[in-house]
């Protein structure tokens, strides 16, 4: 909000140092040669305000609107896992939850769910679309910015249903991590490399 405020206050100084100064000029009944100089100092002024306003308006995007994911916060794993690989994947998780703008992320492994944690959607079941059985066989992270926007979303209804945002990474060439933002365009390149990051231990972890 102060942000925004901070913004657009150049071009409110600049609009009204230019209405002030238009005021001025028409209430004035006879002109002095050192007035004339100020108004065109002033007006240049105004003029340089409002533009720097317009500037700072697209140099700075707007931060992407949050929502509040629908679902239950919660933390399961599979019962069947040596304790060790449920201390890692915990680890693991509370990072990405902490760290990152993740608030729901799905472990798939050798076609189980191995752990879901964060909000929860209202499926436990992970049934690979188009765009997770892509990530398995090519290996290859796929980031959906705005996931309202593609058609393919339907296939991720084990996440909450406004998921704003995912990113399905590959956890060597037996699974993937699944990541969903409440935020779309949210995550940075610096996320992204520490999700792979983490990705690639746990590949190590789970082989």
């Amino acid at each position: 909000m102060t942000n925004k405020v901070l913004r657009r206050l150049p071009i409110v100084v600049g609009g009204l140092g230019a209405v002030l100064l238009l005021i001025n000029r028409l209430l004035t009944p006879q002109l002095t040669q050192s007035q004339s100089r100020g108004d065109v100092v002033g007006v240049i002024l105004s003029a340089v305000l409002i533009l720097t306003g317009l500037i700072w308006q697209q140099v700075q995007p707007r931060s992407p609107d949050t929502v509040e994911l629908i679902g239950e916060e919660g933390f399961v794993l599979a019962a069947d896992l040596p304790e060790a690989v449920k201390t890692e994947l915990a680890w693991a998780s509370h990072l990405l939850l902490t760290n990152t703008v993740t608030r729901s992320l799905v472990v798939y492994y050798q076609g189980k769910v191995l752990l879901r944690r964060g909000i929860l959607g209202t499926k436990s079941e992970v049934i690979p679309g188009v765009i997770l059985k892509q990530v398995l066989e090519k290996q290859k992270p796929i980031y959906l910015v705005a996931l309202k926007v593609y058609p393919g979303r339907l296939e991720f209804d084990y996440l909450p249903e406004n998921t704003q945002g995912v990113i399905c990474q590959p956890i060597g060439n037996q699974g993937a991590l699944i990541l969903g933002a409440n935020a779309p365009r949210s995550y940075t390149k610096q996320d992204e490399n520490w999700i792979a990051g983490i990705a690639d231990k746990l590949a190590v972890t789970l082989s």
